[in-house]
């Protein structure tokens, strides 16, 4: 629901809802809503006295939502399809544009040229057996009668994987389960030869790229992914029955989950380095090169539904797969093969350079224009996108929108806020990697935070934030102060919390924080309402506003709470005169990590006695760097003089800068994009989060080959970790050695 507006717009109606026909039982719900977030304002106001003016805007702030602007914002957006490249995302990229520019921010386009990737020819057809006829797959997701958006449906891509390697295949199957290497040694182990074969495996635990390197690895000669109905559809593993869309949320039985299969973050034209504007000269690797890197499948594979995954399982023969391989309740035995069935498979991929565009609008700062706060998310989505990404980009410009009213009572931030509409996303994180890259050197020097929301509601379930940990006590004030949605009598802190841990790290590549935190050291934040598991049409024909209306939000209240703490946030950290991080949790928790990586080496030729020693040094840093923000705030609050101003300034680069120091040159060992040696993706799980990814990694090889210079290698990666952390308390405490 819409939280009231205020402000005395009298021309202004109280409550925007395009669902505010939700009977007796909603209007209660807001008006308990209303009711909350009124006391709770009225305790802000209390709590703040006398307040500071920058304080009294962000009070005001939170009552200026409107979930019928989200909603509309989110029609729009959502009418068409609009993959990236293409004449419909030009179209939301000109969308997001006026919409900024319409409140009277600067706006500006910032094109680039780079390589994406779409289907020319897909074909998979089954036979019982070799030199048996074959029966070909349709490979359509299929609308649904009354479908409102049935005809644009027509303009969706073809079900794909970007950047999946070209070629035909006929071959046996194996069924493969999940994709984890550790199935593969299972298969292995029960005799099952993968060489050769066309592996079949689900989605669930891995995201797709993972899934087709490890069949590739395990010598497939391709690779076929469908989603079970046991983990997205219309059974479960205890027998429930659960109604797809339109009728319920789950995923309908021809659903497919499309994806990106290239291993790396950005162009893959332009690793390392920018790429250019459309027709601008610029150096690239050849795109026929890139077929034989590590970040390329290297193989043909093909997303399909759960329709035609359970078709291709029920042809097959081989072993029983043991329970925990199994489908859901209905579903056929399933069993490992390798055939009798032969899959007839061709992928021919069209991989060519196009046009993306980012868009921007800057609300410059008063005091320090050269500081930025930055908020994105990203436009382009595989089809409608209406969740992924199109709620976040309806809670972004819904921010936007209150912004601009607080310009108009008088506002100005301390600090320059930069909104960004990114391109891209789903290929590679392309759009915010050209960006950062080009303007890297500006943003190591200026930058204090960067704050993302790819999707900003799942459904129910709460509040999910994910950041880097000087920014959780920041989440959790601004959470304190916005009314939980669906428990209008308790805050989003209150519904946070519960979960464990209730703020998670940004390490995994999933989004578009990862060129901000990985690549450059920036503080980061990601949020979300709700469990990802309450959104089984992720990446389908079906994530459209239907599904958002009926299922996701119907009320678009969830939206507003989104954006709601999301742009409080963003309002301390450009406005509060010292800047609101606070380190000392960061070095309890990376102790934490440092015992849990020595207790898997324990009896290893290792010292972990230099890590243990930087972070005392980094809690040491911490708590003096706290004590000297509090003792200035409480001793010169009112002053105004050029030697205070100048020790805010100081204060607040040390806070800025600290997080750059947990970065390296050179990057992870064999991933040198990413810097961060504190928190990345796994090198065997791209959206998985590891801390000290570079000691997780050695540890894991040198238990592997047990060899003296593996372990050597670990204690170098420890002492690599080890000077970062040092090099962060230096910092804090802004002094020379």
């Amino acid at each position: 629901m819409a939280m009231s507006r205020g402000g005395g717009d009298k021309d202004e109606p109280l409550l925007h809802s395009p669902a505010a026909n939700g009977g007796r039982a909603g209007r209660r719900r807001f008006l308990t809503f209303v009711a909350v977030a009124a006391a709770l304002l009225a305790s802000y106001h209390l709590l703040l006295a006398p307040a500071a003016p920058a304080s009294r805007y962000h009070a005001l702030f939170l009552t200026l939502g409107s979930n019928a602007t989200a909603a509309a914002h989110l029609r729009a957006l959502t009418l068409r399809p609009h993959v990236a490249g293409t004449e419909a995302n030009a179209a939301a990229a000109e969308y997001v544009r006026a919409a900024l520019a319409s409140l009277a921010f600067p706006t500006r386009v910032v094109p680039y040229s780079v390589l994406l990737s779409y289907p020319a020819h897909r074909s998979l057809s089954l036979s019982a057996g070799p030199g048996l006829a074959s029966r070909p797959f349709p490979l359509v997701q299929e609308t649904y009668p009354g479908d409102p958006y049935a005809e644009a449906a027509a303009e969706v891509v073809p079900t794909y994987f970007a950047y999946s390697g070209s070629g035909s295949v006929a071959a046996e199957v194996v069924y493969a389960n999940y994709g984890h290497n550790e199935d593969y040694a299972y298969l292995a182990a029960r005799g099952v030869d993968v060489a050769g074969k066309v592996v079949l495996a689900r989605y669930g635990d891995l995201h797709c790229e993972d899934m087709v390197r490890n069949a590739r690895a395990a010598g497939a000669a391709a690779a076929i992914v469908y989603t079970d109905a046991k983990d997205f559809g219309g059974s479960s593993a205890k027998g429930a029955k659960r109604k797809s869309f339109p009728d319920g949320r789950w995923l309908p039985p021809t659903g497919v989950q499309v994806g990106t299969l290239y291993y790396g973050n950005g162009d893959p034209t332009t690793p390392l380095w920018p790429s250019c504007a459309a027709g601008d000269d610029c150096e690239r690797l050849i795109v026929e090169e890139l077929d034989g890197s590590e970040a390329m499948p290297g193989i043909p594979a093909l997303p399909v539904s759960a329709r035609d995954g359970e078709t291709i399982l029920k042809a097959m023969g081989g072993d029983v797969a043991p329970p925990k391989w199994q489908g859901g309740e209905g579903a056929p035995v399933y069993r490992l093969g390798p055939g009798p069935s032969v899959l007839n498979f061709t992928y021919i991929g069209n991989d060519t350079l196009a046009t993306i565009e980012n868009v921007f609008a800057v609300i410059e700062g008063k005091e320090e224009p050269d500081r930025y706060v930055i908020i994105g998310n990203h436009r382009d989505a595989w089809t409608f996108g209406a969740i992924d990404p199109n709620s976040g980009t309806a809670a972004m410009l819904e921010i936007a929108e209150r912004l601009s009213k607080l310009q108009k009572r008088g506002w100005r931030p301390r600090r320059t806020i930069i909104i960004c509409s990114w391109d891209a996303e789903e290929f590679a994180l392309i759009g915010s990697t050209e960006w950062a890259e080009e303007n890297i050197d500006m943003l190591a020097s200026r930058a204090i935070a960067y704050l993302n929301v790819d999707i900003s509601v799942f459904g129910p379930g709460g509040l999910m934030p994910r950041a880097t940990p000087q920014l959780d006590e920041l989440i959790k004030e601004a959470s304190k102060m916005v009314p939980d949605p669906d428990e209008p009598s308790q805050t989003l802190y209150d519904s946070m919390m519960p979960h464990h841990p209730p703020i998670t790290r940004v390490a995994g590549a999933g989004t578009d924080f990862a060129a901000f935190v990985q690549h450059i050291g920036v503080p980061s934040l990601d949020m979300s309402y709700g469990l990802f598991e309450e959104y089984p049409v992720y990446h389908s024909l079906y994530d459209d506003y239907v599904w958002v209306e009926r299922f996701g939000d119907p009320l678009f209240h969830r939206h507003v709470a989104v954006a709601s703490v999301w742009g409080l946030i963003a309002l301390k950290l450009a406005d509060d005169e010292i800047i609101p991080f606070n380190y000392i949790n960061y070095a309890s928790e990376l102790e934490e990590y440092a015992k849990d990586v020595e207790d898997k080496c324990t009896g290893c030729s290792v010292s972990f006695s230099p890590l243990h020693k930087s972070i005392r040094q980094l809690e040491s840093a911490a708590i003096r760097i706290h004590r000297e923000k509090k003792l200035l705030q409480a001793e010169n609050w009112n002053l105004n003089t050029k030697q205070y101003t100048l020790k805010v300034r100081e204060i607040n680069d040390r806070l800025m800068m600290a997080e750059r120091a947990f970065t390296n040159r050179e990057g992870l060992v064999g991933r040198p994009w990413y810097k961060h040696l504190i928190y990345a993706s796994s090198d065997q799980d791209d959206w998985g989060t590891k801390a000290f990814p570079g000691i997780v990694s050695a540890m894991d090889k040198a238990k592997k080959s047990n060899t003296t210079e593996s372990w050597r290698f670990l204690q170098h990666e420890i002492y690599r970790v080890a000077r970062a952390v040092s090099k962060a308390s230096v910092v804090l405490d802004g002094r020379l050695t």
